[in-house]
Formats: structure tokens, sequence, C-alpha cells
């Protein structure tokens, strides 16, 4: 099957998103900042083996129900980060080798402290975000996912169960480097490989860290 030409998704964010994640500085767009991540994402990060070095299209959930808690921890990968005091963001996700392996990679920069305080509203929301149910035959479960030294802090779990009545599974992790939000899902058909999260996790950390 011929590959799609790869797509950056940027998502530029207005003052009219300034509303979310409660009160502070008003979300503004930062040229530099939005041509760095430009810059980091047409990189070759060290993806694992077996993963294209060839970023396509933002990652999407595979599904289209989900609480307000299990959305707020799955978006931020996708492109679609708080927006409180965000100065850029950028999306995209590669493929692995894995039986429906992807890993969605997304970056998000704030100013002030608002990096810190959404991983800790997001932190809460991944506490709360206890499984997900759909019609269709989709029932997953997030359990704790122990990944240590990510970042500057981090949070991470894993849903597991079953997608359209298949075996499957995604790890999440949720982390902090400086100002920069770095959101990542790793998912697969019966399985994910925490180890193999960990390097994508640290792929997508160096892309900020360069």
């Amino acid at each position: 099957m011929k590959r799609k030409p790869w797509v950056i998704t940027f998502v530029l964010v207005t003052g009219l998103l300034a509303g979310c994640g409660g009160q502070g500085a008003e979300s503004y767009l930062d040229a530099q900042a939005m041509a760095r991540l430009r810059d980091a994402l047409t990189k070759e990060p060290p993806l694992p083996d077996g993963f294209t070095a060839r970023p396509e299209q933002a990652w999407r959930m595979p599904f289209g129900q989900a609480d307000e808690n299990c959305r707020a921890v799955l978006e931020p990968a996708g492109g679609r980060a708080p927006g409180q005091a965000l100065t850029a963001q950028a999306a995209v996700s590669y493929q692995g080798d894995g039986l429906g392996e992807q890993a969605g990679v997304g970056l998000a920069r704030y100013a002030n402290d608002e990096a810190e305080s959404h991983l800790d509203h997001l932190a809460r929301a991944m506490g709360a975000c206890r499984e997900v149910h759909t019609s269709s035959g989709t029932d997953l479960w997030l359990e704790e996912l122990p990944l240590r030294d990510t970042g500057d802090e981090a949070v991470a779990g894993r849903l597991h169960g079953r997608l359209n009545g298949y075996p499957y599974a995604m790890d999440v992790v949720l982390s902090r480097v400086g100002d920069t939000l770095v959101s990542v899902v790793h998912t697969g058909m019966n399985d994910v490989d925490a180890a193999r999260t960990r390097k994508v996790v640290e792929a997508a950390i160096s892309m900020v860290s360069a």
C-alpha cells in the first residue's frame, strides 16, 4: 500500500481559546516558537527500529466516543492541547512495523508557567479516565504505566482491551520539557511494548531539547 505524502499539522490557536484551562495569560501566536516546532518535526527523530522516520499527518483517536477526561488526555497528541497561554503547537504521527503500530507526537509550547499547570490538570484527568466504551465493540480500560525520568515531569497510562472487537492497546505519555508539553501515544493491536514506548517518548523529547 502506497503511503500518503507526509503532512505536518500545525495548529494555530487564537485568543478564542483563551478561556480554556482557567484564568491567566491569553493565547497568542509566537512566530519564532512556531518555526522552532516546525524545524523540530521536520528532522528525523531517533525512533526505535521499525518506525518510518518520515512524519505523517497528526494522529487521530480511533474511537469517536470518550468522556471529557479521556479526551483531555488523548487530544494533545493529535494537536489539540489545552489552549490557555498556548503560543505554538504542532503534531505528527509515525508508522511502526508492528500490527496496528503507530506513534502520535504532539508538541505544545506555553507562556509563563502554564505548561506545568496544564500537566497537573492532565494528570488529574488521566486519574479520572477509567474506561472507554462504544456501541461498535470498543471496551478499553486505563491502568497506570510506570514510566519514570521522562522530561522534567511526566504522567503515563495504558488503555487496553478491545477496539471494534479486536485486541488493542495504547500507551499515553504526557511530559513537560521546560515550557513545552510533549504528548505521545503509542498504539498496537494485541499489545504495546513499554520499552518501545519509552524510546518513542525519548525521541519526542529530543525534538524539543535539540
